[in-house]
């Protein structure tokens, strides 16, 4: 991993994963490969592995020790809570210390994310209520009956409300690990990060598993592999077939026929297929359409909707109502 691309901030951001007694090693395991690696790409992030105690038993017996003291934090770090085994739901995953820590750090304006039951130790610290939010799908049950509050959605890899963000079982804590990479810095970092793993990147439960930053990448022609990283960086500018041929390091013509030999799109419709991307994640926020259409590099709201449809058969607005819809509990 040579390639070191920029990021949006150079101050260092903590992700500190909350280690608890039981703790399921992918639940750990997987998140943090992805916030590792995104490091050792240049992304400002320092991993600090917690805990209430100084060591745990994993669900799968391995013994992990000197675990660091809980640290201050600040609005701009993470917080991640494993998940953990199911007998350890029979009692309560958090002591007075590490609740009122978890507390002051929402209040704080910390993000806070959790893996399969770790969605549990969020709703013993009081911060699913009122929230959308999803388990694994063995204990979806379990968490509307404990928290009946708590919107809980059965249908998505994971969701993300007002700085809570949850995930689903195991292997979904990497989806929700990369989306924070992607919302945090460049969508290229996010997608080196991916492929590094040898999985495809996703976004969320309502879209496609595959990701245009993975797609179209079934080639070896070097300049149209150039014009591809610099288009994930800059998706929202505007930009003209000469700047990219440059980029290319070939003319015009050849780079507009090689790139449409190499991809099966033309340059602009590449561009267009990053910007939905992009929009895709946007929906999920309180933004208006206007407003994700402008943020994305479309002068018209109305072109944005039209492509939209184009491509996923239904108006952004009702892919919006979509993902906030909760089932019936």
């Amino acid at each position: 991993m040579t390639a070191q691309p920029s990021t949006a901030s150079t101050v260092k951001q903590q992700v500190i994963f909350l280690v608890l007694e039981g703790v399921e090693l992918l639940d750990l395991a997987g998140p943090a490969q992805v916030f590792s690696i995104a490091a050792s790409l240049g992304a400002p992030y320092s991993l600090h592995f917690c805990g209430n105690i100084g060591g745990v038993r994993s669900a799968q017996g391995l013994f992990l020790g000197q675990l660091e003291l809980l640290p201050s934090v600040e609005a701009r770090d993470l917080i991640v809570v494993a998940g953990v085994a199911l007998d350890q739901l029979n009692q309560s995953l958090l002591d007075a210390t590490t609740r009122d820590w978890i507390i002051d750090a929402h209040a704080k304006g910390t993000c806070i994310a959790s893996i399969c039951t770790g969605a549990i130790v969020l709703g013993e610290a009081g911060l699913l209520d009122g929230r959308r939010c999803t388990t694994h799908w063995f204990v979806i049950q379990d968490l509307q009956q404990r928290y009946p509050t708590a919107r809980v959605v059965d249908s998505v890899l994971y969701v993300s409300d007002r700085g809570i963000v949850t995930s689903a079982g195991i292997a979904s804590g990497i989806d929700m690990a990369l989306s924070l990479v992607e919302q945090q810095h460049k969508p290229h970092l996010a997608a080196l990060v991916a492929r590094y793993l040898v999985i495809y990147l996703r976004r969320n439960g309502s879209q496609s598993q595959q990701s245009v930053y993975l797609e179209y990448r079934n080639h070896l022609h070097p300049g149209v592999h150039q014009v591809q990283n610099w288009l994930a960086e800059h998706a929202m500018e505007s930009v003209s077939l000469a700047e990219l041929a440059k980029i290319a390091h070939t003319s015009v013509r050849s780079f507009s026929r090689a790139f449409k030999e190499a991809t099966g799109l033309t340059p602009v419709q590449y561009q267009q297929r990053l910007r939905l991307e992009v929009a895709a994640m946007l929906l999920q926020s309180d933004l208006s359409i206007e407003a994700i259409a402008a943020r994305c590099g479309f002068d018209d709201a109305r072109h944005f909707r039209r492509l939209w449809q184009r491509y996923f058969g239904v108006s952004p607005a009702v892919t919006r109502e979509q993902q906030t819809k909760s089932p019936a509990v």
